[in-house]
């Protein structure tokens, strides 16, 4: 899908200084998208999209990401309804807060906490698992089932009334959730091969509805 005049897509990455942004980045270039990492609230007002990553501690990214200004950058974007993705460490960002973390509250967009994985299992979940794909959501359209995702995580949020895939790690995880033109990964996209790459390239393929 291609912007205005046939230029590809402006996609906002938000540049909050956390882990290895750049491996989104590189991916949504190859499907197609004017990916950019950026701080700049102005550049991000503009972009056709707009991708929220991130690794590590939730704690520590919801403070880089208030630190840069982002915070109110990202609830803007969403607040305008333009295609939004969220993935791994960013979408556990989008929830009330995590059990990683007490008493920092996350951003608040999807209702629920993000959770330590259950016991019994391994911490983190850092493996290729199945996707157990509930409906037709939009993100995972034309890709193949079994559909089957990388994982690198300890916590997942709570189950709710947008999640569209599950996967098996000691009982049902959430793996992905989607509200409207709101997509949001526990899984990598970018490390996922040629899987991962059709999601993103169903986001891209979004921008221009």
């Amino acid at each position: 899908m291609t912007g205005v005049g046939g230029e590809a897509p402006l996609v906002a990455v938000l540049d909050y200084g956390i882990g290895n942004l750049a491996s989104a980045q590189k991916a949504l270039v190859r499907v197609g998208a004017d990916a950019r990492l950026t701080a700049d609230a102005g550049l991000v007002a503009e972009a056709a999209g707009v991708v929220l990553p991130g690794v590590g501690a939730f704690g520590r990214c919801m403070a880089a990401l208030r630190d840069e200004g982002l915070d109110d950058v990202a609830l803007a974007a969403l607040d305008s309804g333009v295609p939004f993705l969220a993935i791994c460490v960013g979408m556990q960002l989008l929830y009330q807060g995590s059990e990683e973390s007490p008493g920092i509250p996350g951003l608040g967009v999807l209702a629920g906490e993000v959770c330590r994985l259950p016991e019994g299992v391994k911490r983190p979940q850092m493996q290729w698992n199945v996707l157990d794909v509930v409906g037709e959501p939009a993100m995972v359209a034309g890709l193949p089932r079994p559909t089957w995702a990388y994982f690198v995580h300890s916590y997942a949020p709570e189950g709710g009334e947008h999640v569209v895939a599950t996967c098996d790690y000691g009982g049902p995880v959430v793996a992905a959730v989607e509200r409207g033109r709101l997509w949001a990964t526990q899984f990598h996209p970018e490390k996922s091969g040629a899987t991962g790459l059709a999601l993103l390239a169903n986001f891209v393929a979004d921008l221009g509805r």
